[in-house]
C-alpha cells in the first residue's frame, strides 16, 4: 500500500459525485446492489479525471476514513460532512481574487443565491461563463465545465465553496443545505 500523503482537492469532487450517485441509486430498489456501484471509468469520464487518479483518490479517502468500503464505494457520510464543514476551509481555503468571467459559485450560485442577497459575485473562471465576479479557485480545474453538465453536483460544489469562503451566516446556511444533500438522502 502506498504511503498516505494527505487528501487532495479532487478527492472532495469524487466523494461528492459518489454521494450523489449513491443517493440516486438507493432510490432505485429494483436494481441489484452490485450493478449500482459506480465504476472508476464512469467516475473518470463524468469528472474529466483520469481513471488512475480516481483509483488513487478512492484509496486516500478510504485511508482517511471518508470511504467506508473501497470495493462498494460506500461513503462515511457523517465523516465526509464533518470534514467539509470543519476541515475544508483550513485544508483547501479559497480567497476571492481578481474580477473574471465565469460560472457563479458559493453564495452567488443556487441554492444560496435564492436566499442570500450579496453584492459580491463569486465565480469559477470559465471562458463560456456568463457572470463577472471575483475569482474563486475551484477544487479541481474541470469543475466549471462539469458543473454545466451536472446541476446536482454544481449545487453541492457551490455549497462547498460557500463554506470555503463565506461569512458565519453563509457557512451555516450552506452547512444546512449540504446536510440535506449528503446525510438526509441516506
Amino acid at each position: 500500500m502506498k504511503k498516505h500523503n494527505g487528501m487532495r482537492p479532487q478527492d472532495i469532487l469524487i466523494l461528492a459525485q459518489l454521494t450523489l450517485e449513491k443517493n440516486n441509486l438507493s432510490q432505485q430498489s429494483t436494481v441489484p446492489l452490485l450493478s449500482k456501484i459506480p465504476q472508476n471509468k464512469t467516475l473518470a469520464t463524468l469528472l474529466k479525471i483520469s481513471e488512475a487518479e480516481v483509483s488513487e483518490s478512492l484509496r486516500r479517502s478510504e485511508y482517511a476514513g471518508l470511504l467506508a468500503d473501497l470495493n462498494l464505494k460506500s461513503i462515511n457520510k457523517k465523516a465526509f460532512l464533518d470534514f467539509i464543514m470543519h476541515g475544508l476551509p483550513y485544508v483547501f481555503p479559497a480567497r476571492p481574487g481578481a474580477l473574471v468571467r465565469g460560472v457563479p459559485t458559493a453564495q452567488s450560485a443556487p441554492p444560496l443565491s435564492n436566499s442570500l442577497i450579496s453584492e459580491e459575485q463569486y465565480v469559477w473562471e470559465y471562458a463560456d461563463g456568463t457572470v463577472r465576479g471575483q475569482r474563486i479557485e475551484p477544487l479541481y480545474p474541470t469543475v466549471p465545465e462539469i458543473a454545466q453538465q451536472n446541476p446536482a453536483l454544481y449545487e453541492v460544489l457551490s455549497l462547498i465553496d460557500a463554506i470555503r469562503t463565506g461569512s458565519p451566516r453563509t457557512i451555516r446556511l450552506a452547512s444546512q443545505e449540504l446536510e440535506k444533500r449528503i446525510i438526509s438522502h441516506a
